[in-house]
């Protein structure tokens, strides 16, 4: 989560299930990343960094094939280097009874090293405009550097359970936001929020931060939302929107249920889930529920995009039902390479409607 002007049937995007995408080829584009960090560190010609670089080759020596590892190692060792502060006055060693508590979850430490050193990067997928087989924007997606090759779904769920996934979404974000700045200029950006974060007190703070134009932020959340936390949402995106940050609601599957939270909060794109979409060239009655997506999408002035787009017959029926953009394995795949990012340059385009009508400007 590519581009004379391609067709997006084109035999050249082949179909690659998003599913199944294989770790290795993940790892590579992780190992390019760590490579670069090193290469960063063994270039400095300072002479206070002569010891730091030595370690670091030693590490890299002990490691041989394995990068990862070795520079995983480097930054263990330079934190246990650090010498301890000595202004502090030593502090009589607690009661039993007085100690805080240890964490109760096994993964904490790993999950604590991440977020202190930020070995977490981001990878765009490109997002196409069906129409006109540009692309238009790219989503941001969360790659942890460790040794473990987890995906980040399972990172995230392990953070979950150890009280750290607030904290652990707001690295990403940073990350994103970071990263974005080498995208072409045109492009939107889209980043996932989970409710939690939508409604905590740092995330307006986080955006006045970033030198990234609001205007070219799209935030992604939940169709999901609790009704009865509608208006603390509405409170808490209230100052984004009004600073230019755009909104794209994931619908559930059934845009019956969620009409009413999509009127409300009246977001620029609405996203269709991969259950209403995969396999759609087949099934006639998931094809009648798009089409009143897309007329519904058009009735508010939003556009209408499907996410994981994996065989050019999915691709063909949602462009003929009339869905505008589009993103997935058979269109373009993840990078996380700047260099990657490059090739999707192309005229600016407005994220517009179905039909060609663009969103009305709020006063």
């Amino acid at each position: 989560m590519s581009t004379k002007k391609p067709s997006l049937t084109d035999a050249g995007m082949r179909a690659s299930p998003e599913t199944v995408e294989p770790p290795l080829e993940q790892l590579c584009g992780l190992r390019l990343q760590v490579l670069e960090i090193i290469e960063e560190v063994l270039s400095d010609s300072s002479q206070a960094t002569d010891a730091v670089r030595e370690e670091l080759r030693q590490h890299i020596a002990a490691h041989p094939g394995r990068p990862e590892e070795a520079l995983l190692e480097h930054l263990s060792s330079l934190r246990s280097e650090q010498p301890a502060p000595q202004d502090a006055p030593d502090e009589p060693e607690p009661e039993p009874e007085q100690r805080e508590p240890e964490s109760q979850h096994p993964s904490s430490a790993r999950l604590e090293a991440v977020l202190r050193d930020r070995m977490l990067m981001t990878a765009f997928q490109p997002v196409f405009d069906l129409t006109t087989a540009t692309v238009v924007g790219a989503e941001a997606l969360t790659r942890f550097v460790s040794d473990s090759g987890d995906p980040a779904d399972y990172w995230f769920a392990e953070a979950g359970d150890s009280g750290l996934r607030t904290d652990l979404e707001f690295a990403a974000l940073e990350s994103g936001l970071e990263a974005a700045l080498k995208l072409p200029p045109h492009l939107f950006v889209a980043l996932k929020l989970s409710d939690e974060v939508c409604l905590d007190p740092r995330l307006p703070g986080l955006f006045d931060q970033s030198p990234l134009a609001p205007a070219r932020v799209i935030l992604e959340i939940s169709g999901r939302f609790p009704q009865e936390q509608a208006a603390s949402l509405d409170a808490a995106l209230a100052p984004l929107r009004s600073a230019g940050v755009r909104l794209s609601i994931e619908n559930t599957g059934s845009f019956f249920a969620g009409a009413s939270h999509i009127l409300r909060l009246k977001p620029e794109m609405i996203k269709l889930e991969r259950n209403l979409t995969a396999g759609l060239e087949l099934d006639s009655l998931r094809q009648e529920l798009v089409e009143a997506e897309v007329a519904f999408a058009r009735e508010i002035g939003a556009a209408l995009t499907a996410q994981r787009i994996e065989t050019k017959d999915e691709l063909a029926a949602l462009a003929g039902l009339g869905v505008t953009l589009g993103q997935g394995y058979h269109l373009g795949r993840p990078s996380v390479q700047p260099s990657e990012w490059a090739k999707w340059g192309g005229r600016a385009r407005h994220l517009a409607s179905p039909g060609g009508r663009g969103r009305t400007t709020r006063g």
